[in-house]
């Protein structure tokens, strides 16, 4: 399962509502430096000579390519164990408005007397050599942004004497296109979870006393990228949906959190093949796993469950339709105590990255059609979903996350440092389907 922070859990339980208010995160001074300039790429226009932001790499860097056993690695201080040439390290931050782009690299040489590298402003190349073991600011160059968005500089070793390229601990930016309205991750004790990406969820109205509720997920071809979670059926306590966990590798997952004040969380039952767990560290409670190859492309069905014994505990089952089978598949049944005998509530769904170093890719997911069952067997359509992120996206530390309907379903995307992100906090309906679920409940295995 993957790890949410407290805060994070919270936000997926009870939603969060706060409007993202876009303005600047950070700005402020560096001092230029003459150690080095650049030798090709264009000749825009000249800026000031003074830089007015400092984007650190330990919030905003990623390796994006790189040997198997490269020794390059992105810590809260930046770029460092720079020895390979092959590996290129990807630098973003958001630009509000078009205009001319001074960048400006902060280094030092760490076991090399000298060093040429390749610093690319959104595909446009230039050459710095570095040298010196203090840390200091390099010029790189001038280039025009031609429309408000992400940028992505790339830094590539050419030539060293020496052991390493050098460490990086942030880029300068000035110019009429980083005048205001720049953003970036900033926050340092938050760098993982900014270098993970925001999560967004969409949290639907449903009604009370909710027995059954079921959701249709769909994952486009091409955003199922390792460590995406596509949690389509949460409720508060638990949830189930699909996870990428390596190349070779896909899970279906159901779990459900303990009760309060630990109170234990306990299996009632497990489906064919479902590999069955606790998990500790950001919370506790019992997961449920089924090593299964879903598809990219394929529309998946989900079904929860929650009944209330009458005691004060409640049992949480989850079942899916794997349309290549072409049958229902039962997780799991968890029961768990100290729920006031509640059916199910806070239904909703998410879209998140866990794992770290893939932060920078994208990810998107369509679901559709949700109905709900009540306790008295009443089916309803639920049409209705409130857009919320995680505190990455509401603090502003990433800007690339969306929300909202597509082709009659709901959506969410993250990641990928797309430039039209859609502001949390808002509402949003579909168009009915009337399709109600084709599934006899009492034959479920």
């Amino acid at each position: 399962m993957s790890k949410i922070s407290n805060l994070r859990r919270s936000a997926l339980l009870i939603g969060l509502t706060g409007l993202i208010s876009i303005g600047s995160l950070l700005s402020g001074c560096g001092g230029q430096s003459n150690e080095a300039k650049a030798t090709s790429g264009p000749e825009p226009a000249p800026v000031a000579s003074i830089y007015n932001a400092s984007v650190p790499l330990g919030g905003n860097a990623f390796i994006t390519a790189s040997a198997v056993n490269a020794s390059e690695v992105i810590g809260d201080g930046g770029l460092g164990n720079w020895t390979d040439a092959g590996t290129i390290t990807s630098v973003y931050f958001r630009l509000a408005q078009a205009g001319s782009l001074k960048l400006g690299l902060v280094a030092s040489l760490n076991g090399a007397s000298s060093s040429k590298v390749k610093v690319s402003i959104n595909g446009t190349p230039f050459t710095v050599n570095l040298s010196g073991s203090a840390s200091k600011t390099y010029d790189v160059g001038t280039v025009n942004i031609p429309a408000a968005g992400y940028v992505k500089v790339d830094l590539q070793g050419v030539s060293k004497v020496g052991g390493y390229f050098g460490d990086v601990s942030a880029l300068k930016i000035a110019g009429t296109a980083a005048s205001n309205g720049m953003q970036f991750a900033n926050d340092a004790a938050n760098y993982y979870w900014s270098r993970r990406g925001p999560s967004v969820h969409s949290a639907y109205v449903t009604p009370a006393n909710t027995e059954y509720f079921y959701n249709e997920i769909t994952v486009p071809v091409g955003e199922d990228k390792i460590g995406s979670y596509f949690m389509s059926n949460g409720f508060d306590g638990g949830y189930a949906g699909m996870q990428v966990k390596s190349t070779t590798e896909r899970w279906i997952l159901f779990s459900v959190w303990d009760g309060d004040n630990n109170a234990k969380t306990t299996l009632v039952r497990k489906g064919p093949n479902v590999v069955d767990n606790s998990f500790g560290g950001e919370g506790t409670g019992g997961q449920t796993y089924l090593v299964y190859n879903w598809k990219a492309g394929n529309t998946y069905k989900f079904i929860t469950r929650g009944l209330p014994d009458g005691a004060g505990n409640t049992s949480y089952s989850a079942w899916f339709y794997a349309p290549e089978t072409g049958s229902w598949r039962f997780m799991a049944t968890w029961k768990r105590p100290a729920t006031n005998n509640s059916y199910l509530t806070g239904n909703h769904s998410f879209l998140e990255n866990f794992e770290v170093e893939n932060g920078y890719l994208g990810r998107k997911v369509l679901l559709g059609n949700q109905w709900t069952r009540s306790n008295t067997g009443v089916w309803t359509e639920s049409t209705q979903m409130r857009y919320t992120g995680d505190a990455t996206a509401t603090n502003q530390q990433r800007m690339d996350f969306a929300g909202g309907v597509e082709a009659g379903k709901f959506y969410l995307r993250n990641g990928g440092f797309f430039a039209n992100y859609v502001s949390v906090g808002q509402n949003f309906n579909r168009t009915p389907t009337g399709a109600m679920p084709n599934v006899n409940l009492s034959t479920l295995p």
